[in-house]
């Protein structure tokens, strides 16, 4: 049986002589918990040989049948595949049976009489145990390997940075899941490459469908995800489908979810949870087949804890949750992405990729990098604009690292400097000294560039560092 588009990504074997219900269970699960990765065994000898040779994760299993009791099986289950979670579904509601069961292993326990929502519920939460189980499992394996499966599919993320590494195997390893993910980092660090990344790996027939909800109301909103019906509002003269339909089987990327309206939350949230949505002017749902990955340069947990973000919504789009590091904290990164925007840009203006001096990667290192990539690339870009000579000119970097290191300078300045009230003041002499270390290990001990960050002279910072030793 093919596996594509099916879910959970693991097999789920329903297990119960009753070949009825068998059929009206998995009729149940397909249909109201869009669950259709499924099993069928109505002979209790078949299960183990089953479980030897399918891919399961989750096993419904009855109490009584002929031949193997459920009991007898979950014992066997349990002891040979730990990994494997069962629920029993019986017709026994004896709770000495269930607390046995649960004791031995299983779960969870229902009834077959038990209320639909409530049963599929269960299941739902088992299966995605059994996701975190298996993710866990497979970061594990890869942590301990130090290696990527495809490291191809981050080509395009320039980077040798461990942080980044460490992002790349966590990626592999929730890319097949079809839980929410939630990307967070400043502005301009690449989530939405690293989306198209987690989109590529997840192998989904679908397509990747990119939005930024920025600036987005709730009309526009709900109607640029869900679609309408014709006649749902003036103007709607024809039936139109939402980006979530276009996303079918495939991946809705929201950028900058943090700037989501209370209202606009409540409707992502009923499709998170319930996995479906109601286009404008339908009084119909839809079921979603999409994946949804979310980004922000936001303090998503700051703003729930302020009411600004719902608290259900933000524990729904964190299931699986990665943050990209500023490139201030992986300059290792920079003469990496130097060499590739140097390429891209003289490709753009059709010039000779010039070189540049040592000195240039040193100066770059004692920038912070507010705006991160997109602000290297934007000096690239216009440094090799005004380029003229074989060897690119420091002074275009200096000008607008100066201006920037002002900007900055401005900002700190407004902010107090707190002192711990319990301790008592450092001397001037020790923090001259503490000044001077830290614009040295910025500098990586290039005194021209670390009496720039002072604000004296090479010479002074020379004469400085004597004193110190």
């Amino acid at each position: 049986m093919s596996t594509d588009n099916l879910y959970p990504e693991f097999g789920i074997l329903l297990v119960d002589d009753e070949t009825s219900f068998l059929r009206s269970l998995s009729l149940t699960l397909r249909r109201s918990g869009n669950i259709t990765h499924l099993h069928q065994c109505s002979d209790s000898r078949e299960v183990m040989p089953l479980l030897a040779s399918q891919n399961i994760g989750l096993v419904l299993l009855d109490l009584t049948m002929p031949h193997i009791s459920g009991e007898q099986l979950l014992q066997q289950i349990t002891e040979r595949y730990p990994d494997i979670g069962v629920i029993i579904i019986s017709g026994l509601n004896q709770v000495e049976s269930a607390v046995s069961c649960l004791q031995q292993g299983a779960f969870d326990y229902f009834v077959k009489t038990s209320e639909e929502g409530r049963l599929i519920e269960g299941i739902k939460r088992a299966i995605r145990m059994q996701e975190l189980l298996r993710e866990n499992q497979a970061l594990g394996q890869r942590m301990l390997s130090n290696t990527l499966e495809h490291p191809q599919v981050f080509d395009p993320i320039i980077s040798r940075s461990k942080q980044m590494h460490g992002v790349f195997q966590y990626t592999e390893s929730i890319a097949p899941s079809s839980q929410p993910l939630l990307i967070s980092g400043e502005s301009g660090t690449g989530k939405e490459l690293l989306a198209r990344a987690v989109h590529q790996l997840s192998n989904r027939k679908g397509e990747l469908v990119t939005v930024n909800i920025a600036g987005l109301d709730d009309h526009i909103f709900a109607d640029t995800l869900f679609g309408h019906r014709r006649g749902a509002f003036t103007g709607a003269d024809k039936d139109r489908p939402g980006l979530i339909e276009q996303a079918a089987n495939g991946t809705l990327f929201l950028d900058e979810i943090g700037d989501l309206s209370p209202s606009s939350q409540i409707k992502l949230l009923r499709l998170l949870q319930e996995g479906e949505y109601y286009p404008l002017g339908s009084d119909r749902p839809k079921r979603s087949s999409a994946r949804i990955i979310a980004a922000t340069h936001q303090d998503l947990q700051h703003k729930q804890q302020n009411d600004d973000f719902r608290r259900d919504l933000y524990y729904r789009l964190c299931t699986h949750q990665v943050r990209i590091p500023p490139l201030r904290q992986r300059k290792e990164d920079l003469p990496l992405l130097l060499d590739h925007f140097l390429k891209r840009a003289a490709e753009d203006m059709q010039k000779t990729v010039p070189g540049y001096p040592q000195e240039l990667t040193q100066l770059l290192a004692t920038h912070s990098f507010p705006g991160n990539i997109r602000e290297l690339r934007a000096l690239v870009f216009d440094a090799l604009s005004r380029h003229r000579s074989h060897l690119l000119s420091l002074d275009v970097f200096r000008q607008a690292l100066n201006k920037d290191s002002e900007e900055t300078s401005t900002q700190m300045n407004t902010e107090a400097v707190v002192f711990n009230p319990d301790c008592s003041l450092p001397t001037l002499t020790e923090i001259s000294h503490l000044l001077v270390s830290e614009a040295m290990e910025r500098a990586d001990n290039n005194q021209s560039l670390a009496a720039r960050l002072l604000g004296i002279s090479q010479p002074a910072l020379s004469k400085r560092l004597k004193n110190m030793r």
